[in-house]
């Protein structure tokens, strides 16, 4: 099978952490199937690896409740339509929180980073590179996140993300095959985010983080609920 997960973003990642990407996408995409029992030996030999690195996936996934520990394995239980509700809850509460933040603090540092991750996700657009416009776009919100360091904040965010970036990169994938024109209003969402913070503006950040958020949680959810929704999604990593 094809990579599912964007490769270019593991050069440098251990071999467990490259085979729980590669395994959480899969489980995420459906290409694996709920209920279906996963061993140590069956994945070892697909990878090409020892089963050490696959017993260090299979356990941040336990972790992530994406599979249960079985008799013969670990057995997939995926993700539910009330497991994405419950992530873009946690999002929701982080980044409001982290915006009221914003109002209080220096952000000319944060504003000059986000005009620039902003210009390399246009390039992104230009060249059609779905993946790395989901990544920047996940950096994005990140480097806003971590900029009011607060440390638990921040593992909230960490404790969320890995799901969270599957569950975009599907949604950019999607969009990019359907109507790519739409990533000119995510960029515009994006610069109303930048603004808001910039200006301190109570009423615009509201507007802008909203704005995003419910465009971002609404395309995830049609993907989630749509079967050809996401047999296109899944059929446009698979024909890269």
């Amino acid at each position: 099978m094809k990579a599912l997960y964007p490769e270019k973003r593991l050069v440098n990642a251990s071999m467990g952490a490259k085979v729980v990407a590669e395994l959480r996408m899969r489980i995420i995409t459906k290409a694996i199937e709920d209920e279906t029992v996963l061993t140590e030996n069956q994945l070892a030999k697909e990878f090409q690896v020892s089963r050490s690195p696959i017993r260090e996936a299979l356990r941040t996934l336990t972790a992530e409740h994406l599979v249960r520990p079985g008799r013969m394995g670990v057995e997939v239980v995926g993700i539910s339509e009330k497991d994405i509700e419950e992530i873009y809850d946690i999002r929701l509460m982080v980044e409001s929180f982290v915006f009221q933040r914003l109002l209080h603090q220096d952000n000319d540092k944060l504003v000059a980073e986000l005009n620039k991750l902003v210009e390399m996700m246009k390039i992104a657009v230009k060249y059609k590179d779905t993946d790395e416009f989901s990544l920047l776009d996940i950096e994005f919100h990140e480097t806003i996140i971590k900029s009011i360091n607060h440390r638990y904040i921040a593992m909230l965010w960490s404790n969320i993300k890995p799901v969270m970036e599957c569950l975009i990169l599907l949604s950019m994938r999607y969009r990019m095959e359907e109507n790519d024109k739409d990533f000119e209003r995510v960029i515009s969402n994006h610069e109303l985010i930048i603004e808001s913070i910039a200006n301190k503006d109570t009423d615009l950040v509201n507007q802008a983080f909203y704005k995003n958020f419910n465009d971002v949680q609404n395309k995830v959810e049609q993907i989630w609920s749509n079967e050809e929704m996401m047999r296109i999604a899944r059929d446009s990593i698979e024909s890269k």
